[in-house]
Parts: C-alpha cells; sequence; structure tokens
C-alpha cells in the first residue's frame, strides 16, 4: 500500500473533531508541543497504553501513548514516521519515541515529564546517531547508566489504521511487537559495564519535572 493510500485509509476513521485535531499538528515542532501540554498519565489506576483517539478523549498520554499519537499527526499529513524503542537495565523504565525525517536528517519527538530523554531537532544523520544522544543521560536514580539497545525504526504502517488508531483496548498487543523486533546494542557488554556513573549534580537536574508527580507515584522516574 502507498504512503497516499495508507494516510487515507487512516483519514477516513476519524470524526470531526479528531480531523480538526490533527490538522493543527502539520510539523514535528507543533506535535512536540501539543504532547507536552498534555498531563502525564501517571497511570495511578495501573499500566495503560492509549490508542490516539483515548488520548484526545482522556488528554494524558505517557510517553509510548504520546509517541503513537505523533506517528498518527505525521501520516496523517502524508509523512513518515517511526517509533523507536529504547531498551533500560530491567531495574529501569525503558522509553519510546516517534523518528521523524526532514531533508534528509533524523529527528525525534520525545514525551517526558523530565529534562532528559526529549525532543531531538532533526539534525542527525543516521537513527544511531541520534539514539546515541541519550545514552548519557539515561541513568537509574544512583546513577548508573542503564541504557542497553534500542529498536530499529518500527513502521506501523504494517497494521491496518484501525487496529491502532481508534482502538478502544489498550495497544498491548503492539507494545510486544514493537518489543520483540530488532534491536541494537549500544555497545558492547562489557563496555556498558565499565560506563562512569551520572555525577551528582547532572542527578540533580533530573528533579526538575514538567508536571507535579502525585503523591502516590513520588519515587524519582526518569522517563
Amino acid at each position: 500500500m502507498t504512503g497516499t493510500a495508507y494516510r487515507n485509509r487512516l483519514r477516513a476513521l476519524l470524526t470531526p473533531a479528531e480531523h480538526r485535531a490533527f490538522a493543527r499538528l502539520d510539523t514535528p515542532q507543533k506535535i512536540q508541543t501539543f504532547i507536552e501540554k498534555l498531563p502525564p498519565n501517571f497511570e495511578l489506576k495501573g499500566d495503560t497504553c492509549m490508542s490516539p483517539r483515548s488520548v484526545l478523549k482522556t488528554r494524558t498520554a505517557h510517553c509510548a501513548e504520546a509517541a503513537v499519537l505523533a506517528v498518527a499527526a505525521l501520516i496523517y499529513h502524508g509523512k513518515p514516521a517511526w517509533l523507536m524503542d529504547i531498551q533500560a537495565l530491567p531495574s529501569d523504565q525503558d522509553h519510546i519515541v516517534t523518528l521523524f525525517r526532514e531533508r534528509g536528517l533524523w529527528g525525534a519527538i520525545s514525551k517526558t515529564n523530565h529534562a532528559v530523554l526529549r525532543w531531538r531537532d532533526p539534525i542527525y544523520r543516521s537513527p544511531r546517531e541520534l539514539m546515541m544522544t541519550y545514552a548519557h543521560e539515561y541513568n537509574l536514580n544512583g546513577g548508573k547508566k542503564s541504557m542497553l539497545a534500542y529498536s530499529r525504526p518500527f513502521s506501523l504502517t504494517r497494521y491496518a489504521p484501525a487496529r491502532w488508531l481508534i482502538a478502544p483496548d489498550d495497544l498491548d498487543w503492539l507494545m510486544d511487537k514493537l518489543d520483540n523486533s530488532p534491536h541494537v546494542p549500544v555497545a558492547p557488554k562489557h563496555v556498558l559495564r565499565r560506563r562512569r556513573p551520572s555525577t551528582r549534580v547532572e542527578l540533580k537536574s533530573q528533579d526538575i519535572v514538567e508536571w507535579p508527580v502525585p503523591p502516590e507515584r513520588r519515587v524519582k522516574l526518569t522517563k
């Protein structure tokens, strides 16, 4: 299926209100601003992975939910987009961003409540070059650097848009597909074990949050 045909199938599923929302999000920069203004989904009632339709209804999102919405907005405007999963140590959380290209260079849209793992301008020559910019700031509370691998660019156009754009149920199946897709190690294991921990001042900068964390979630999160 061509990009135009897929875009048309996606658009045909939207309500008038959803059309208006997506029509305004016609650049990666506008999409980033939009998802930054959404309060974080702290999942106080349990894990979720809402579809873009549900995100627009609830006006809240965590990184994965915002990433899928960003893909939808880019496809709506006929622009290619991919998910990319960043895998971390089991004691940390994975993170998901949206990759896009402008003039042959790669950038990333990213939803996070902290001062790290955020937007990347489209200045990178490859997905790996972009992904490696996250490696230094990805760490545990004590400073141990925790980024292990990242997925290859993952396209949602392999799935019918109705499966992920307007689904009433959580997109757990999609997260499983992404998590199990091919991943590229950041570096050999013996190199990763020797990484210098983040310093006190670097960790202190991560205490800054964009949105207040509810008391029941006041465990320091880096994503």
